[in-house]
């Protein structure tokens, strides 16, 4: 089993990422999937895999999660741009709205603390996020956690501090 495998490191890599399983060319399956983007049509898988570092293996999954989205309602064929650009509107609202545990990026926040709670305290899990991972839950989170870290490929010019130094004028100055 993996977590087992897992308590045995006293450093392990957990790379998180999001898959697409398009299945939108086969007729049989169409039905009870979601769009996954681009035109698909299928269901979205997200992974945490589990690296050994010192060793340059891989362990396993300790965590996924798979679910599908819901096909939105098809706007009028006669839609003026003013409405479209109402009709957006509105979505974008709705979605501001919308608490962060029903959201698509929850899922970075669900692998953290889904994986510290496998991990015995004597591991310490260091996840890798792509820019997707990019969120300011995901940091708060992390502080809240007692064996996690985590590494994330830069997607927004964050605020390091209350003297609002930039991170990607940080990052000039000390290359």
């Amino acid at each position: 089993m993996t977590s087992e495998a897992v308590e045995e490191q006293e450093l392990v890599l957990c790379i998180g990422d999001t898959t697409y399983l398009d299945y939108g060319k086969i007729k049989a399956k169409r039905e009870g999937y979601g769009p996954t983007g681009n035109g698909g049509n299928g269901l979205i898988l997200h992974s945490a895999l589990a690296i050994a570092p010192e060793q340059g293996q891989v362990i396993g999954l300790l965590w996924q999660k798979l679910w599908n989205r819901e096909a939105k309602a098809k706007p009028p064929q006669d839609e003026t741009a003013a409405a479209k650009k109402q009709r957006l509107a509105l979505a974008r609202k709705a979605a501001r709205q919308r608490l962060f545990k029903d959201k698509e990026s929850y899922r970075w926040v669900e692998a953290l603390t889904e994986v510290e709670h496998q991990v015995s305290s004597s591991t310490h899990v260091i996840h890798i996020f792509d820019r997707e991972g990019d969120i300011t839950e995901v940091f708060d989170q992390v502080r809240q956690l007692q064996h996690t870290g985590v590494l994330v490929r830069a997607a927004h010019d964050r605020s390091l501090d209350q003297n609002s130094e930039r991170l990607w004028q940080n990052w000039s100055r000390n290359p």
